[in-house]
């Protein structure tokens, strides 16, 4: 992508002077505080309005067009010249109460089209919140008033007292715990598969067509063990087996997949609509690489399946206390997080200038996996994951078996 030049860049403030007030945080927030970067790309807007008209913010321009970045449902490193400006000068030295909560960018490209990039901190917003914020941003650009009111209050999720653990949480890790998230640097290039390069290994996407989401599902269905089988549930159960064995784990060794949980709808009193904090637990699957390779398709998949069924409100809170006597974080030992980055809705936005054309992460980290939505209309999913050349070969081999 060619330089990015900046026209202009603004401090958002209230209209109105605000209190200044302090928000709790909770422990499902705490662990979160490090930035998260996402973009989302638009065509050229039918009724050619300004970007001052259509949203009075920064606003790079690029003479590249959007047709040379080439696939825009995926992270590569191209993408990060979209963030490029959303960066304060001495950040890594800032008190974190000094660091602003959120950066937007807003890029033209040389044919029009748009890139609409975030960064905000993750103690402040999970994705099912980051969906309403940008829900109101685009109700905002349409010159409409909010479309869900926010409500940052997250006191229903305060740490009993005393703390009460009922139950065992393997979710989670002590902070003096070995780090061990299946990743590492190697290997040749596999095919069928499209790769960016990275500072760890190469970001590889992998197209899952609705053919093969549909035999997935009947496999797991197959020996009548299992009432019903999600899409998420086959294909993180298919995911979590290939990945464990092309990362060469010992067969005695418990692979541990999280993937977040939405608890706004679990926890009593539910959560109210609106609520702008973290309320995605980590669910967890675990069974050692042995089961995970002798064991039926339905064994797999019912392992997901409880990942999700154990979560009650009893189970949540114990979940924080959890994390107010140990102080931990999501499971770091053999593990790696699934995210159904295709479950958040982002298409449904109409801004000012349009819909959505696609949505991705900007970078992907280490030790995620993204569950992103195919091209529109087509059904498919695309896995998009961190593997060394080698791992990502026998992953593919095993994912299409």
């Amino acid at each position: 992508m060619e330089g990015v030049k900046l026209v202009e860049k603004v401090v958002i403030v209230p209209e109105m002077p605000t209190n200044r007030r302090r928000i709790f945080l909770s422990n499902l927030d705490l662990p979160l505080v490090a930035y998260q970067e996402s973009v989302s790309f638009y065509d050229p807007p039918e009724n050619k309005i300004s970007f001052s008209e259509s949203y009075n913010t920064l606003y790079p321009r690029t003479d590249t067009r959007l047709s040379h970045l080439g696939g825009l449902f995926a992270p590569k490193p191209d993408f990060k010249q979209l963030v490029a400006f959303l960066r304060e000068e001495g950040e890594d030295e800032m008190e974190f109460k000094d660091k602003p909560l959120l950066y937007i960018q807003l890029t033209q490209f040389g044919c029009g089209s748009l890139a609409l990039a975030s960064r905000y901190n993750h103690c402040v917003l999970d994705g099912a919140a980051a969906r309403d914020f940008e829900k109101n941003l685009a109700a905002f650009t349409r010159g409409d008033d909010l479309v869900i009111v926010p409500n940052p209050d997250r006191t229903i999720f305060k740490a009993r007292n005393p703390p009460r653990i009922s139950h065992p949480h393997h979710e989670y890790s002590k902070p003096s715990e070995t780090r061990d998230n299946f990743f590492s640097v190697g290997g040749k290039r596999c095919t069928n598969v499209m790769h960016f390069s990275t500072p760890h290994n190469t970001t590889h996407l992998i197209h899952i067509p609705p053919q093969r989401i549909a035999s997935l599902k009947m496999a797991a269905l197959k020996d009548g063990k299992l009432k019903k089988c999600t899409t998420f549930h086959a294909i993180a159960a298919k995911v979590w087996k290939a990945r464990s064995i092309a990362t060469k784990i010992h067969d005695e060794v418990c692979s541990t997949m999280l993937f977040p949980v939405d608890v706004r709808r679990i926890v009593v009193p539910p959560v109210q609509i609106g609520f702008a904090g973290n309320a995605l637990v980590p669910g967890c699957a675990r069974a050692s690489l042995r089961e995970l390779k002798d064991k039926e398709d339905s064994y797999i998949v019912r392992k997901v399946q409880e990942g999700v069924e154990r979560f009650d409100d009893e189970y949540v809170r114990s979940g924080i206390d959890w994390l107010e006597v140990h102080r931990g974080t999501p499971c770091n030992e053999n593990s790696f997080s699934l995210v159904a980055w295709f479950r958040l809705g982002l298409e449904e936005d109409v801004f000012s200038w349009g819909k959505l054309k696609y949505a991705t992460p900007v970078v992907l980290k280490p030790g995620l996996v993204f569950l992103l939505p195919g091209l529109e209309g087509d059904g498919g999913l695309n896995i998009c994951l961190d593997l060394p050349d080698d791992q990502v070969d026998e992953f593919h081999r095993l994912l299409m078996e």
